[in-house]
């Protein structure tokens, strides 16, 4: 399901977030395939992304285990060809 990428890349959502649906416009427009979970009203999943990512708001875009950070932080590694890069590995 994940196309031509090689790691997974997870992203981490809410209902009505503008943010996150810019995230996921970039990773579609670049054919990246995602899987995306929508934490609103999972508390517990919130949480648990919360500490694994350092940070409190959403999105929150993972590759494999690593957190890329939120939409900014993708806009930044995709311009620079970090993202692919981390993606290909």
């Amino acid at each position: 399901m994940y196309g031509l990428t090689m790691t997974k890349i997870t992203i981490y959502t809410s209902t009505y977030c503008a943010y996150c649906t810019a995230a996921k416009n970039l990773l579609e427009s670049r054919d990246y395939k995602y899987e995306e979970i929508n934490m609103a009203g999972d508390q517990e999943l919130m949480l648990e992304i919360m500490k694994k990512s350092g940070q409190r708001t959403v999105p929150q875009i993972f590759v494999g285990e690593r957190s890329i950070g939120g939409y900014q932080e993708l806009l930044a590694s995709t311009a620079s060809g970090e993202f692919d890069a981390l993606v290909a590995t």
